[in-house]
């Protein structure tokens, strides 16, 4: 029985500054049958932040409700009562203004805080001994005008010049995924996760024993399908009440 549903938040509930046509009332359909947690390797802003522009643009849903790389960042820092030189916005920077100093390098979605300065302090600081941390290692996601750069190429430039690996602390990291669904008192066999990347959210599901749902919106591409097989594929959000409706009756 499926009780729990994980939903990947930019790509799958709106791209841009755009809601995908019928995430609203899915969203609504589906918080009415099962508990949902909001995942997402969001780290140019705040978790406050992105639940403000959830409930802006007409989801329901509670602060504690959204799991985002950033906030991962922040627990695994305050875990280990650590410091890190981190590379992010300065929203990012001033929710870690506390955790901030020289044990870890820690490299977030800085938009265009990723400059030739930062990122040789941080080497320089690997190479001196400091642990290398990572929100997310996306490639890329889906902007209002296209497909923009994530943080994947500037920590893989950095992993280049160090040799050292990064830690990933958003998807596909499995104690990110275990975090969400301890948080619901359920167990992985009772959730989905649904999402528009085929690496942190598909494969990196599929590698943590997670049921995984495509969505043919934000960065979807058919070549996708070459690199994995999703457990089940749908055109969108809108389609995912309906599919889990037919897996629960199946």
């Amino acid at each position: 029985m499926i009780k729990g549903v994980l939903l990947d938040i930019g790509g799958v509930l709106y791209e841009g500054e755009r809601v995908i046509e019928g995430a609203i009332e899915a969203l609504s359909e589906l918080k009415a049958k099962y508990k949902v947690r909001f995942l997402s390797n969001t780290s140019r802003v705040a978790p406050d932040t992105l639940h403000k522009r959830l409930v802006d643009m007409g989801f329901e849903l509670k602060k504690e409700e959204i799991f985002t790389a950033l906030s991962a960042a922040k627990l695994f820092l305050q875990s280990r009562d650590a410091k890190a030189f981190v590379i992010a916005t300065q929203e990012a920077k001033e929710y870690l203004v506390e955790r901030s100093g020289k044990d870890f390098v820690l490299v977030c979605d800085a938009y265009k805080n990723f400059t030739y300065d930062a990122l040789n302090q941080a080497f320089r600081l690997l190479e001196s001994g400091a642990g290398f941390l990572a929100t997310n290692i996306n490639r890329y996601f889906k902007d209002e005008d296209g497909l923009s750069l994530d943080a994947g190429g500037f920590v893989k430039c950095l992993e280049y010049a160090s040799a050292k690996e990064a830690k990933v602390l958003g998807k596909p990291n499995c104690e990110f995924f275990s975090l969400a669904i301890k948080s619901m008192g359920l167990s992985k066999d009772e959730v989905v996760m649904v999402g528009d990347d085929i690496h942190s959210d598909i494969i990196g599901a599929k590698a943590c024993w997670l049921r995984a749902v495509m969505v043919k919106t934000g960065k979807f591409k058919p070549q996708d399908l070459l690199l994995a097989q999703p457990d089940f594929l749908i055109d969108s959000i809108k389609e995912l009440p309906k599919l889990l409706e037919e897996i629960q009756n199946s």
